[in-house]
């Protein structure tokens, strides 16, 4: 017998030191001979290899399986996470056949009374229904979450069945297993009763053709700002198997400065562990942002610390436990009221380009990037895990570099698999936007959205402008996000003091400091028709990208997206009937000191960076318009400057702002 160690304690990879019954356990029967070499070539390759962690066909000794009862449990109130489990077949993480990820299949039907809406939700293997607390790596709990759209009376029918490597196939051979298929019932759902920055007091955020997604309880619309970083959030000493293949480079994080950010009440697994990254969602959304973004797998990557699996290199068995305190976290930022960023992957793993080659062989690639076994089951989980959360996209991946048919393939099985329908994204390079967009918009793939990268802060505003234009004359508007604005080695830099920081980088380089981000990401990116913005962290500074564990060295451009966020919700602006106008404050798009964003004849919104003497083109409106001024560095109410009124028919002077002219302004002007 041989061992190794995963979760803090000992998994035997022959026979384990536990005593159990194995009585009642339903047959299903071995592979052998051709069948099983057959199946190992589905399920791997020369170039995308996985390991099983143990050779054993099944982990012994075995219990009973379970008798096929169903609880339904959590909060039975809307747009709540309810689950439904099913005692069903012993299982554990480590068998190979049946494997519990392949050779099952756990999909279950919830239906409103009224007919509509039905969702079909795909299942998974639970362990024994706690392994966040418990490390358990088997079990006969098998798991469905609903969120449920409208209050009343639903019901719900399982499906489950068993077949060789059924999830490897969209019309898979397989049996139903008795006697759990078929197995129905139903449950009550009252109306939500929470209220603020909870999203369960604002439903599911959905992708509605247009430019912004939109809540679906009060069909507000949403503009987002957060932390694209760090990438390695996932990387975390509290989460079960969670080590790092690069110590130096990318340590795993304690999220220690945070751990003050947590509250009683807040949720935490095995007695106290997960407090400090509990504790960062908490001062994020404290401080009015409401996004975070995260790797979901990176072996191979620049960290090399985050993976699904119970194993690195065993892409097939799934570790219950990590992934029960990963959805732990999700949860708490769902009732934090925080939009969850998924980037499945990233650009040295998704495929076998590399370096600008197009013949490497990335072993942690994942079916090589094509939509095989290895990849439908890697989304499936994510999906069937975390899917009920109510604000989220699935990001085909950083500087995603699989072709064009890859990347449909996989948008397409996101699509189908997801019952929510949450809005899938992709992000690149910033040379090779045209190559990979383009060929995606329109009524040519299911995307939702682009994930924008550039090189430079200054090109933020006119990207943004280019890519909402373009899927709006492609028939489907996407929603544009600026995810990664500037280059990579600087980023978002810290806030000026933070840790010394001067405005040099770490090789003595002079950089731009807070406040141009505010200018030319924050608001260059809203005042084009942005979705909105997350802030990558650059590795020339301290608490960069990969190593970052305080959120709090942007404590201040945090308080800048708030202040963004809060004047289009406190004044009631309409931006999702706006438009870029930059040509009526004659400015190209490129010129990043003045922007013009407009619901023409009614209100606009000119932003101007430094003071310059601006005018406002109303040659084609009319009536006659209030001018009133908002300060984006401090908030708070409108003020007057010293021109009050402006008739439309002309071209008029916007006048000055209240105070500190040389400082960046927005004038608000509404007609009267």
């Amino acid at each position: 017998m041989t061992t190794q160690r995963r979760n803090g304690h000992v998994v035997a990879s022959g026979v384990r030191a536990v005593m159990a019954l194995a009585i009642g356990v339903i047959a299903v029967p071995p592979l052998v001979g051709s069948e099983k070499a057959s199946r190992a070539v589905r399920l791997t390759s020369d170039s995308s290899p996985t390991t099983p962690s143990s050779e054993l066909p099944q982990q012994q000794p075995r219990r009973p399986d379970g008798d096929g009862g169903v609880a339904v449990e959590g909060e039975s109130r809307q747009w709540h996470k309810l689950t439904v489990t099913l005692d069903g077949p012993y299982a554990h993480e480590l068998d190979n056949e049946p494997n519990p990820f392949v050779d099952y299949e756990m999909n279950v039907t919830f239906t409103h009374e009224s007919g509509s809406p039905s969702y079909v939700v795909p299942g998974y293997f639970a362990a024994d229904g706690d392994a966040a607390d418990s490390s358990a790596e088997s079990g006969t709990k098998w798991r469905a979450h609903l969120s449920a759209d409208k209050p009343g009376r639903w019901d719900y029918k399982i499906s489950f069945r068993h077949g060789e490597t059924i999830i490897d196939s969209d019309d898979p051979e397989s049996e139903p297993l008795a006697p759990y298929d078929g197995t129905s019932g139903q449950f009550d759902v009252a109306p939500s009763d929470k209220s603020g920055r909870d999203l369960r007091a604002h439903g599911r955020l959905q992708y509605v053709k247009e430019r912004y997604l939109k809540f679906a309880g009060t069909g507000e619309y949403f503009l987002k700002a957060g932390a694209d970083a760090p990438e390695t959030l996932l990387a975390y000493v509290d989460f079960d198997g969670t080590v790092t293949r690069k110590p130096q480079k990318s340590p795993l994080k304690t999220w220690g400065p945070h751990v003050r950010d947590w509250r009683d009440g807040d949720p935490t697994w095995q007695d106290d562990k997960g407090k400090g990254l509990i504790g960062a969602i908490n001062y994020l959304s404290g401080k009015g942002c409401n996004a975070f973004s995260f790797l979901t797998y990176n072996a191979g990557g620049d960290g090399d610390n985050v993976w699904p699996f119970v194993e690195r290199d065993d892409k097939m068995h799934y570790d219950c436990s990590k992934l029960d305190q990963w959805g732990i976290v999700f949860d708490h930022g769902t009732a934090r009221g925080m939009y969850l960023h998924f980037k499945m992957q990233e650009t040295e793993n998704d495929d076998h380009r590399l370096n600008n080659r197009n013949d490497a062989n990335v072993p942690e690639s994942l079916d090589g990037g094509d939509l095989g076994p290895q990849r439908r089951l890697y989304c499936r989980e994510l999906i069937a895990r975390f899917g009920h959360n109510l604000a989220l996209n699935w990001n085909l991946g950083e500087e995603n570099t699989q072709s064009t048919e890859q990347q449909k393939s996989m948008i397409d099985y996101l699509a189908r698999v997801d019952p929510y329908g949450h809005p899938i994204v992709v992000h690149t390079y910033p040379n090779r936007q045209d190559d990979v967009y383009r060929p995606l918009i329109g009524d040519r793939s299911e995307l939702t959205g682009v994930s924008l990268q550039n090189g430079n802060v200054g090109d933020t505003h006119w990207q943004v402008i280019k890519w909402v234009r373009e899927s709006e004359q492609a028939g489907k508007p996407w929603v544009v996000a600026f995810d990664e604005s500037g280059n990579a080695a600087h980023g978002q830099p810290p806030d000026l003091g933070y840790k010394g920081f001067d405005g040099h980088d770490r090789q003595g380089k002079e950089t731009y400091t807070e406040h141009r981000v505010r200018r030319e990401t924050l608001w260059g990116t809203l005042l084009g028709g942005g979705g909105g913005v997350e802030y990558y962290f650059g590795y020339q500074f301290v608490e960069n990208d990969l190593v970052c564990e305080d959120w709090r060295s942007r404590d201040r451009s945090w308080d800048y997206c708030r202040i963004a966020l809060d004047f289009f919700r406190d004044h009631q602006v309409p931006f999702h009937r706006m438009r870029a106008a930059n040509e009526l404050v004659d400015s190209d798009p490129r010129d990043n000191r003045r922007y013009c964003f407009a619901d023409l004849g009614e209100l606009y919104l000119a932003y101007v960076a430094d003071g310059a003497p601006t005018s406002l083109d109303l040659r084609e409106a009319e009536g006659r318009f209030s001018v009133m001024w908002f300060n984006p560095r401090t908030g708070g109410d409108l003020t007057r400057g010293s021109v009050e009124t402006l008739d439309g028919g002309g071209q008029r002077d916007l006048g000055t702002p209240p105070t500190d002219p040389e400082e960046d302004w927005l004038a608000v002007i509404r007609k009267r």
